[in-house]
């Protein structure tokens, strides 16, 4: 184990508390650089060898549309290297209680930059919990890593998490990652004497954020001239397994054309850590 990512008692009670914590720098310049440049190839289509991402959901000629691609680790060696880093998973099993760890998916997001505008939503993301698109697993206790590639605060559209939102179980409709109110999507989840704090992850660049699969968390609007760029590595204990909850995502595709109830996510899709 690195003595540096040995997170103290008082780390993991954090996150016990809050449903997320924040690292210190995992990434150097150098990689940063390399991860920035990973950013460019994937929008540009130009991917290594004959790999291509699992799904992408992008612009369509709208410049301040947010831009997202997941599996960009088939497609990307230095998005590879990142999403199964092994600080990733020191860290992540530390806080999710495990001894192993697999990459469930990654995601490469790019929120435009879109200067003094106000009144543009379209690189929101809402208000939501992972866990309601991961609903074909049987655990609940997975965890996101999210990577800043820049200073990242509430100036260039940050991450937001809700201190303890993660103790309220599934709340449904929580699926709610395209809605970009986040304003309507707050009025909804924030009933029945819920507390609803806003916590934002502020950020150097090669920090990452830790957040618990049913911590609420959004990201508003980016007010600089420059895009705001993450990696964002999706992580599981070691022995998750399949288990059908009637909400089924596009990774059970990936253990075969029928998944069976208790087959575990642990082929070549979903690498060790």
């Amino acid at each position: 184990m690195n003595e540096r990512y040995k997170l103290r008692d008082e780390d993991i009670l954090f996150y016990e508390e809050n449903g997320y914590w924040i690292s210190d720098r995992i990434f150097d310049d150098e990689q940063i650089d390399k991860l920035r440049k990973a950013h460019d190839r994937i929008w540009a289509r130009e991917y290594d060898g004959d790999g291509f991402p699992l799904s992408e959901w992008h612009s369509n000629g709208n410049p301040n549309q947010l831009r997202k691609m997941d599996n960009a680790w088939w497609a990307n060696d230095e998005i590879r290297a990142a999403v199964t880093h092994p600080l990733l998973g020191q860290i992540a099993a530390q806080l999710m209680g495990t001894n192993e760890v697999r990459l469930w998916y990654d995601q490469v997001i790019y929120k435009p930059g879109i200067g003094e505008q106000q009144s543009v939503k379209s690189g929101n993301v809402g208000w939501h919990q992972d866990y309601a698109y991961w609903q074909c697993t049987d655990k609940t206790n997975l965890v996101t890593a999210w990577v800043a590639l820049q200073d990242t605060d509430l100036s260039n559209g940050c991450m937001l998490a809700v201190p303890g939102s993660h103790k309220w179980g599934l709340v449904p409709t929580s699926d709610s990652f395209f809605n970009p109110d986040l304003e309507s999507l707050k009025e909804q989840f924030a009933q029945e004497g819920r507390e609803w704090n806003e916590a934002p992850m502020i950020l150097k660049a090669g920090q990452a954020s830790f957040h618990h699969a049913y911590t609420f968390h959004a990201s508003g609007p980016n007010h600089s001239d420059l895009p705001r760029l993450s990696v964002v590595a999706h992580l599981m204990p070691g022995d998750t397994v399949y288990q059908n909850r009637g909400h089924n995502v596009d990774n059970i595709r990936l253990l075969g054309p029928r998944p069976a109830e208790g087959q575990p996510y642990n082929n070549e899709y979903f690498p060790k850590l």
